[in-house]
């Protein structure tokens, strides 16, 4: 999942029928100092999101073919096989984003190392 921004909506007068009353919106990735990095994506809204709002993105394919087909009561094993024109879903809206300090202590451990060590 990405944290983006949305940057505007998408009005389709045509459509592939699977998004028949969906809502998509432009959503721009942001990088770990929230400035804008990479392509505005479009992605359906499932969180009720709009122009201005911080949200997370799911950029999962299988991700969002499970969320869709359960919804449309599938089990889990016909939902992750259905074919679904979609990759990105906005599936939150973003109220704060807290980053501890490089080399802060979380239980113990230094969070600087510890990022240092993932890279």
């Amino acid at each position: 999942m990405i944290l983006c921004d949305v940057v505007g909506t998408v009005v389709m007068t045509v459509k592939h029928p699977a998004l028949a009353g969906e809502k998509v919106l432009c959503c721009q990735p942001l990088d770990d100092a929230k400035e804008p990095a990479g392509a505005v994506i479009l992605a359906v809204d499932r969180a009720q999101a709009g122009v201005g709002d911080r949200v997370l993105v799911m950029r999962e394919g299988n991700g969002v073919r499970q969320i869709i087909g359960r919804e449309q009561g599938k089990p889990l094993d016909e939902a992750v096989k259905m074919d679904w024109p979609v990759r990105s879903m906005v599936v939150g809206v973003v109220d704060r984003v807290d980053v501890a300090p490089r080399g802060a202590s979380v239980g113990g451990a230094s969070l600087g190392r510890a990022r240092d060590a993932k890279a």
